[in-house]
């Protein structure tokens, strides 16, 4: 049974920083892309930054350029993302997905999901 489980959200200040992570199990991990999405209330899901299997190419939205980075270790069968310069606007449950055979942001390609973290922007 595939498994992806976020940790790590938790409430911070503007300006703070933030890094949750998400451990694949039940797959092999190294083949798949990872990605991470955010959904925030009233909202829909939207991608916010994907890695390839290599770890060799990312790929974020414009709104998080710069400020949050996607790492992976294949090694750990992890993927992080690197929050930093947070905003309330990146107020969502944050959820990592693993992709076969797709990079990119497009929703309906990834094959599994995890349950999400909540990350809350917040003075």
């Amino acid at each position: 049974q595939v498994q992806l489980v976020e940790s790590g959200g938790g409430l911070v200040q503007p300006g703070g920083s933030l890094s949750v992570s998400c451990a694949a199990s039940g797959l092999t991990f190294s083949p798949y892309a990872m990605g991470w999405f955010r959904q925030a209330p009233g909202k829909e899901r939207e991608f916010v930054a994907a890695i390839s299997y290599t770890g060799h190419t990312t790929y974020s939205t414009d709104s998080v350029k710069g400020r949050f980075t996607i790492s992976r270790d294949n090694a750990k069968d992890t993927v992080y993302l690197q929050m930093d310069t947070l905003k309330p606007e990146d107020t969502a449950v944050y959820y990592c997905a693993a992709a076969s055979g797709y990079f990119g942001s497009d929703y309906f390609k990834y094959n599994y999901w995890g349950q999400g973290t909540q990350v809350t922007v917040s003075s």
